[in-house]
């Protein structure tokens, strides 16, 4: 079950980085190619554009990890002091959530004594079943920065790609427009199946959200231009 959870967490930060991956820096060099016809100036910026924000987006995830061990470690806290200074309230909460599965009132009380023998155990399960709170890995912040930030930089550079071979911007862009949108399609479809969504709905809602960014930012540009 914890290997469950962990493989839970780490498809959330791999969806994180990709989607945003695919979307800023395309929907930057769509904005780019409507204002200046240089694949080199459209590169520069799409890289730099990739490295910040790949920093930038493991900085959160990083951040985004420790709030969660630091939320946890402060209720895991509370709850020990509870155990201890507020004895009887904590078996009347444990006996609470035994009733809610249809425990018997005699069972409930047998239970709860029982349990309240072995603090650590006991602080654990009230953490799961009071709180639904589960314990964090003790390298979650570091692991979620690193996927974020490297499934940001995959997922940016697939834009960018059409650029190398090039030579005018609107070229690039169309073709980088076909290779992104097949990725964005591809990547709707596994991002669905990891969560369990309808395949089709979650593609088009994915492929929609990138193609909209990018034309929003191309049309932009072009008035301003």
């Amino acid at each position: 079950m914890e290997e469950h959870f962990q493989s839970s967490e780490k498809v959330r930060d791999f969806v994180i980085g990709m989607s945003d991956g695919l979307t800023v820096p395309f929907a930057l060099a769509a904005g780019l190619s409507g204002a200046v016809d240089s694949t080199a100036i459209v590169i520069t910026a799409g890289l730099a554009e990739i490295a910040a924000g790949s920093i930038a987006m493991g900085l959160g995830g990083y951040l985004a990890g420790r709030t969660e061990i630091e939320h946890y470690d402060s209720e895991e806290r509370r709850e020990y002091e509870e155990v201890e200074h507020k004895h009887e309230v904590e078996i009347q909460e444990t006996k609470e959530i035994f009733a809610e599965y249809g425990v018997s009132e005699e069972l409930q009380e047998r239970i709860a004594r029982e349990m309240s023998k072995n603090p650590r155990k006991w602080v654990d399960f009230m953490m799961r079943f009071e709180l639904g709170l589960e314990r964090p890995h003790k390298n979650r912040a570091h692991q979620s920065a690193l996927i974020i930030g490297i499934s940001y930089i995959i997922g940016g550079l697939i834009p960018l790609t059409a650029y190398f071979f090039t030579d005018s911007s609107e070229t690039g862009l169309i073709y980088s427009t076909i290779i992104t949108v097949i990725c964005l399609i591809i990547f709707g479809l596994v991002k669905s199946k990891l969560t369990g969504q309808p395949l089709l709905k979650g593609a088009m809602r994915v492929t929609l959200i990138g193609v909209a960014a990018a034309a929003a930012a191309f049309g932009i540009a072009k008035m301003i231009v």
